[in-house]
């Protein structure tokens, strides 16, 4: 038979491992590339001690000379708050009852919640690997009606994504409760709300619910604004990613140059480079007027791709169009204080009542935030003309 207990026990031990390998699997390349650790995590905060510029000294002597002086290595710390990453799956009382003289029923419930979890997990894991933390979707540019809006990026994804819209100056408007996008007109560059929004919000944003100023510290961060990790980029270039314009066309050669820049000037192997589809298809047109377009599958991340003097290129639904990203994988890791686990309450129990309801729900758990250790060995190329659709 059954019990809220014994599928708080299937929660437990069958399902957390396979959810546990499809939200670590199968991401991005990218994801998948990078290092994934405990190590550097003390309490609630992730601490990592960087070494900028040459350590050591050496130096070749005289045989009778003297020795070299020990050489003080030059750090920096970068401390994080651990990112709260939650995803949650609701049963009601009503199909566990229903499915309580059928243990397949009930794995049929159960699998229907855990598909529509871990597919939302990925997805919104993947697009923070893209963000700059503030899980901010696109600004607000104008208003046609109570509940349809001109933004300044719109995307398909973006279509019954749950929301909320603050104002030019940060404050949440009331009408975010229960917010979600209907639908999406990416010629005009529209979105439309389930709702009416009554409060003013031109110039202000729309972002993932919930989630304002909480996400991990993607490569948005890295690239774009003024600061990264507390350190002013324009003061310090050790956290300053080098930036090229292309100025208004891409080249093969700036591909090839941005590659040995980065390994000549700041000994950095880039073995990833990141665009959207629409850049992916125009990096292709070029290396094939060349006939150096290679269609694989890369062993280390098992995506195909294509490459650019053999550096795999990955096309990334949440990249955006107007730059091409240069990275050293090696560079990166998510710090973390544990792999995905089930949210207990005391008494060791995952599916809790909902109060006032007659449903349980459990909720998944993860701490963690992305670190770059050295944002000077990555790259982007930028202002390039658009491929064609």
């Amino acid at each position: 038979m059954i019990t809220v207990q014994n599928a708080d026990a299937a929660l437990k031990d069958y399902y957390l491992d396979a959810v546990t390998a499809q939200l670590n699997e199968g991401i991005s390349p990218f994801f998948t590339a990078i290092e994934k650790n405990t190590n550097d995590v003390y309490g609630k905060d992730v601490k990592v001690a960087v070494v900028k510029g040459f350590a050591g000294n050496m130096c070749a002597c005289a045989e009778d000379g003297e020795l070299p002086d020990p050489y003080k290595n030059r750090y920096a710390g970068i401390t994080l708050p651990l990112k709260n990453l939650y995803g949650t799956i609701e049963v009601s009382d009503k199909a566990l009852r229903a499915s309580r003289d059928s243990s397949g029923a009930f794995v049929n419930i159960l699998n229907a919640e855990m598909e529509g979890l871990i597919s939302s997990a990925r997805q919104n894991f993947r697009r923070m690997l893209f963000g700059d933390g503030s899980g901010k979707l696109c600004t607000v540019k104008s208003k046609t009606t109570a509940n349809e809006f001109a933004v300044s990026e719109v995307k398909d994804w973006f279509a019954g994504l749950r929301v909320d819209v603050y104002d030019s100056v940060g404050t949440k408007a009331a009408s975010s409760e229960g917010l979600y996008i209907e639908k999406v007109d990416k010629a005009a560059g529209k979105v439309y709300f389930n709702k009416n929004i009554t409060e003013s919000i031109v110039n202000g944003g729309i972002y993932v619910h919930g989630s304002k100023d909480g996400e991990l510290t993607g490569l948005g961060a890295i690239f774009d604004g003024a600061t990264l990790y507390g350190y002013n980029k324009s003061d310090d270039a050790y956290f300053a990613p080098y930036k090229c314009d292309c100025g208004g066309k891409l080249t093969e050669t700036q591909l090839s140059d941005m590659l040995d820049y980065l390994e000549e000037h700041f000994n950095s192997k880039v073995d990833v480079i990141l665009c959207s589809y629409k850049t992916r298809r125009k990096i292709a047109a070029l290396v094939d007027a060349n006939r150096r377009v290679v269609n694989s599958i890369d062993a280390r991340t098992g995506y195909g791709s294509v490459t650019v003097n053999d550096v795999p290129v990955y096309a990334d639904k949440f990249c955006p169009d107007d730059r091409i990203l240069f990275l050293n994988t090696a560079d990166f890791s998510l710090n973390q204080l544990c792999d995905w686990e089930w949210l207990e309450d005391e008494d060791g129990k995952i599916l809790k009542q909902v109060p006032g309801k007659a449903s349980y729900t459990a909720t998944l758990v993860k701490y963690a935030e992305l670190v770059c250790k050295k944002p000077c060995g990555q790259g982007m190329l930028y202002n390039f003309e658009a491929a064609s659709e």
